[in-house]
C-alpha cells in the first residue's frame, strides 16, 4: 500500500536529505562562478552565481573584493534556481555570502538589478519600485531559462525566492501577498512618528526638537498626495515554490493575503532594526501567518546585519540605520545562511535532486567529472 506523506513529513525528509548531503558538499568546496546576463529593456542586468569547476580568483565589485570564478563554465548542481532580490539602493554584491551558501548547496542564484532602486540609480525607491519588482523577478527567471549555458542545467518548474528589506517586500509579494499604495499611506498616517524611516527613507530623520513637527507635517502631506491609489497589487508566478523574506518592508500588505501564503514562507528578523521597526513589518506578518516560520533571528542585529559581506562603515543617517549595533557578532551569519539554504533544499529541491547533487559532489571529491 502506498503511503501519502503530509507536507510536514515531506519537508522533514528533504531536510534530512540535505543534512546528509551537506558534509559531502562542504568537503567538495564547490567553487562559485559568476556571470552577468545583459539588460533587456526595461529591465536591468541579472547577475548569476552558480557551481563551477573553475578555480576562484579575486574580483572587485564596488567596495568589495570577492572570490569568484568570473564567466567560468557552469557545472551541474541540484538543478534548481533561487532568485535573490536586493534592498533599496542595493546590488547583488551585498548578498554575495548568501549566494555562496546557496551555491554550496547546489543552487544557481539569479540576482536582478532592480530598476531605479539600486546602487547605480536610487531614484525611485519605495512603493514605486515595489510595484515593479515582482515582474522583474519573474523576468529574471525567464532570462536564466533563455541562457544556453544555464538552461540545460536547470529545471525551472520549482524556484525559490529570497529577498531582504525592499527585496523582502518583493519576496512577500512572490509568496502571494497583496499590497497597495494606499496601504502604505494608511500605515504612515497612523504610525509616522513611530516608523518614520520606513515612511521617508534617508531623506531626513526626527531629532527630538522643534523641527520634528514640520518634518512630520511635510512627510504626511507628500505621502497623502503620492500614495492614494487603493488598487491591490498582486503578482502570481506558479514557478515559485518557496520564499524567504529577510527584515521585509511589510506594513502595506493586506494581512489576509499572507495568512495562508501560497507557498512555504520563512522570515529572517533582527531585534534592533531601526529602519523597518519589526512590530510594523516582520512581526506583523508572523503574527498573522500561522504557517510561516521565523527561520532565524538576530536579537542583537540591526537592519544591515543581513548585508553580507557588510557594507563599509557608513556616516550619518545611513550609518545609524545600516551599521552593525555595538556588540553584534557577525560570525553567526554563517549559521543563518546555512539555515536559508536548508529551507530551500527542503521546499524547492526534490529528493532525487538531493541524491544527484550528493553523488556529484562525491565524484568531484574523487577527481571524477560530475554527471552531465
Amino acid at each position: 500500500m502506498m503511503t501519502t506523506l503530509t507536507f510536514t513529513q515531506r519537508a522533514r525528509r528533504l531536510a534530512l536529505l540535505f543534512t546528509l548531503a551537506a558534509p559531502i558538499l562542504a568537503g567538495a568546496a564547490t567553487p562559485v562562478g559568476m556571470l552577468t546576463l545583459p539588460e533587456v529593456a526595461p529591465d536591468g542586468p541579472v547577475t548569476v552565481f552558480y557551481p563551477t569547476q573553475t578555480a576562484e580568483a579575486p574580483v572587485q565589485r564596488g567596495p568589495f573584493t570577492l572570490n569568484l570564478a568570473a564567466d567560468a563554465p557552469p557545472a551541474l548542481g541540484n538543478r534548481r534556481l533561487v532568485v535573490m532580490s536586493h534592498g533599496s539602493g542595493g546590488s547583488p554584491w551585498v548578498h554575495a555570502d548568501m549566494a555562496r551558501a546557496l551555491v554550496q548547496a547546489g543552487f544557481v542564484v539569479a540576482a536582478p538589478l532592480h530598476r531605479a532602486d539600486n546602487s547605480r540609480d536610487p531614484s525611485r525607491p519605495g512603493p514605486d519600485s515595489w510595484a515593479l519588482r515582482p515582474g522583474e523577478v519573474s523576468r529574471a527567471i525567464d532570462a536564466v531559462g533563455r541562457d544556453t549555458r544555464l538552461a540545460k542545467l536547470l529545471d525551472l518548474d520549482r524556484v525559490g525566492v529570497y529577498g531582504m528589506s525592499a527585496g523582502g517586500h518583493t519576496a512577500l509579494s512572490m509568496a502571494g501577498g497583496s499590497f497597495s499604495r494606499a496601504g502604505f499611506k494608511r500605515h504612515c498616517d497612523a504610525h509616522l512618528a513611530e516608523d518614520f524611516q520606513a515612511c521617508v527613507g534617508l531623506i531626513t530623520q526626527l531629532g527630538g526638537n522643534a523641527l520634528d513637527g514640520i518634518k512630520l507635517a511635510l512627510a504626511r502631506a507628500v505621502i497623502d498626495w503620492k500614495f492614494d491609489d487603493d488598487t491591490p497589487l498582486v503578482h502570481r508566478d506558479a514557478r515559485v515554490a518557496a520564499v524567504v523574506a529577510a527584515v521585509p518592508a511589510a506594513a502595506d500588505f493586506d494581512l489576509a493575503s499572507l495568512a495562508t501564503p501560497a507557498v512555504p514562507l520563512a522570515l529572517l528578523t533582527s531585534g534592533r532594526d531601526t529602519w523597518l521597526v519589526p512590530k510594523f513589518h516582520a512581526e506583523r506578518v508572523l503574527a498573522a501567518c500561522a504557517r510561516c516560520v521565523r527561520l532565524f533571528d538576530l536579537p542583537e542585529g540591526g537592519h544591515g546585519a543581513w548585508l553580507s559581506p557588510p557594507v563599509p562603515v557608513l556616516p550619518g543617517l545611513a550609518g545609524e540605520l545600516l551599521n552593525d549595533p555595538k556588540g553584534f557578532d557577525r560570525t553567526v551569519m554563517r549559521k543563518a545562511e546555512q539555515a536559508v539554504a536548508g529551507f530551500f533544499v527542503a521546499h524547492v529541491v526534490g529528493a532525487a535532486d538531493v541524491h544527484v547533487v550528493g553523488a556529484a559532489a562525491g565524484l568531484a571529491q574523487r577527481g571524477v567529472d560530475r554527471p552531465r
